[in-house]
């Protein structure tokens, strides 16, 4: 029997009506992604939904990504950031009033002094979005987890005299056309656990690491993954080391919560393709 996949539920149709609706009331869209994924974090139904409303993409948990600066050439009105950290919020305000320059520069025509800008909150979930408007805000204003889809309403929040914003909920897509985006979710937990099997989480992280940094795996695991004649032999190797028998199960949620967690280090599982910046 087919599993069946639920990866639009009412929530977050329900958000994607709202972020419509109250688009416009603000100046500009701050999208946050993931650093670690930074195309694959990105829900291709906001370019209809936005248009042409100015956006600042945000690089969150950069902390754990590399290749950043490649990313922030590639998306050019873009911040690379950790969304904990206070400096966090002059930054953005600083690039918000680059991008909106015109509309600063009319107002102060007008007699503005101070113009205040409006802005909308999105991103899918568990892309540190909610922890990014808590750093803005200066207070735990929005509730915050590691588990996908913890913030289900919106809600108004006063940054400073010169930002305003409005939160979201995380959106994702009606369905993946290349299931591998999927897979780089659930490796990340942008999706819930129990969509994806682990072991297909599993397999897909321990080919990537394999390929871009397998003296990692040797260093964290004690085995290097090049001695096995397959990933699949890699994960019996590494599960009966550990002394897990037949329990594969307990390796699969060690290794991804390893990688979650940066303990496997910096790594981006996107790329960027040169022909693209500058398409892009």
């Amino acid at each position: 029997m087919t599993r069946t996949i639920q990866w639009f539920p009412g929530h977050m149709a329900k958000a994607r009506n709202q972020v419509q609706e109250k688009l416009k009331f603000v100046d500009f869209v701050i999208e946050v992604v993931d650093a670690r994924l930074p195309l694959s974090s990105r829900n291709p139904m906001l370019d209809k939904i936005i248009g042409d409303k100015p956006r600042l993409i945000i690089l969150n948990k950069s902390d754990l990504a590399e290749n950043t600066n490649e990313w922030l050439e590639y998306f050019g009105h873009a911040l690379s950031t950790n969304a904990k950290d206070p400096i966090t919020t002059k930054r953005i305000l600083k690039a918000a009033k680059e991008l909106l320059s015109e509309k600063i520069a009319k107002n102060s025509e007008r007699g503005i002094v101070n113009t205040v800008l409006r802005t909308m909150v999105i991103g899918i979930p568990n892309s540190g979005k909610s922890t990014l408007l808590n750093t803005l805000a200066g207070k735990a204003s929005a509730k915050t987890g590691n588990k996908a889809g913890v913030t289900r309403s919106q809600q108004w929040i006063r940054s400073n005299k010169e930002l305003e914003i409005i939160d979201t909920p995380g959106i994702l897509w009606p369905k993946f056309e290349d299931q591998t985006v999927g897979l780089k979710l659930a490796l990340t937990g942008a999706i819930k656990d129990d969509i994806y099997p682990q072991d297909d989480v599993c397999i897909y992280g321990l080919n990537y690491f394999a390929e871009n940094h397998p003296d990692r795996l040797e260093k964290i695991y004690g085995l290097a993954p090049g001695d096995s004649d397959s990933i699949p032999d890699y994960i019996v190797s590494l599960t009966s080391k550990f002394g897990y028998r037949d329990a594969y199960e307990r390796f699969y949620t060690r290794f991804i919560t390893d990688v979650r967690n940066g303990k496997l280090g910096k790594f981006c599982l996107d790329r960027v393709i040169e022909d693209e910046v500058e398409d892009n």
